[in-house]
């Protein structure tokens, strides 16, 4: 269950770096620079350079703000960070994660804000001292410097039990800036039940370039999103992680259902002609079944599908 104790005492981080500026980085990121907090975004040189020159707009449901705030291509610019958020694709993880390690001071924390499960370990393998998070967001980037968001922006932290001050302090931090961050007492639960919607939903969307109201209420589409998930829990057993098979599914449904015609992060990436994350969300279905032996035909074809669109990309 979500632990918030001690949350309220806890003193936030007020030097933050925000690594990648895509969706994710650039709403979070947002949410914390609009609160006051000392916010340098790090992102691609041109994307860097538009920030800079005419600021980082949010178009949320609740306010439309173009934010003043600092942006560079530099990597040493987290040098003077407290609190890193990392943000990048992981497909990127382990070279930025790398690239990242000489400029990080010793007790700088950095926080995964990615898809799939297994980011908090590659970066603490870079000597990074990582944690994990679940993130809920509904967001997109239609133009350079501009994050559409569309519904929530809630996160789960966790980590060992012996650093609850830092996951209060890091809970602290966000929830000053109005975004609901609760710790987790078992973010592995967490991470894989998110990474289960990720693996039934995003490549669907993106092959069929649909929204996942489509994938959830259609048959077809449903059917396949269901039998995806459902090899993706027994992987996730095998690995021994506690997953609730029947209630999982529901919210699936439920969730891809609600969400009408927004489109997954890797519809996203196709329709910009940019690699997608397939490796580490099916992908990382596959491998870990063939691990333990789980059959996972339907995650294998829809990386399959997903790898041949990316040779025309």
């Amino acid at each position: 269950m979500p632990e918030t104790t001690g949350t309220s005492a806890a003193v936030p981080f007020t030097r933050i770096a925000v690594m990648g500026t895509g969706a994710v980085g650039g709403y979070f990121g947002g949410m914390l620079a609009r609160a006051g907090l000392d916010v340098t975004f790090i992102a691609r040189p041109a994307t860097a350079d538009f920030i800079t020159r005419k600021g980082l707009r949010i178009d949320s449901a609740n306010f439309h703000e173009a934010l003043r705030v600092k942006a560079t291509a530099d990597l040493a610019a987290v040098k003077d960070a407290e609190l890193i958020l990392f943000c990048v694709k992981t497909l990127d993880t382990d070279s930025v994660a790398a690239s990242l390690k000489p400029f990080v001071k010793s007790k700088a924390i950095v926080v995964s804000l990615q898809n799939g499960v297994d980011n908090a370990d590659r970066i603490r393998a870079a000597g990074l001292d990582g944690f994990p998070a679940v993130v809920y967001v509904a967001a997109s980037v239609p133009e350079r410097g501009r994050i559409k968001h569309d519904a929530r922006g809630d996160l789960a932290i966790g980590g060992e039990a012996n650093r609850l001050a830092d996951l209060q302090r890091i809970a602290a931090t966000f929830t000053q800036a109005g975004v609901p961050c609760e710790i987790s007492q078992n973010i592995d639960t967490a991470l894989w039940s998110k990474f289960v919607f990720n693996c039934a939903l995003n490549a669907i969307s993106a092959i069929a370039q649909v929204g996942y109201g489509t994938v959830g209420t259609e048959q077809w589409g449903r059917e396949c999103a269901i039998a995806a998930a459902k090899e993706t829990i027994a992987v996730g057993r095998a690995v021994g992680v506690q997953l609730p098979e029947d209630e999982i599914i529901a919210k699936l449904i439920a969730f891809a259902q609600k969400m009408g015609e927004v489109r997954s992060s890797t519809a996203q990436d196709i329709a910009k002609g940019k690699r997608t994350e397939a490796d580490d969300l099916n992908g990382y279905v596959v491998r870990r079944g063939a691990e333990f032996g789980v059959p996972t035909p339907v995650n294998h074809t829809l990386t399959a599908l997903l790898k041949l669109i990316e040779t025309r990309l």
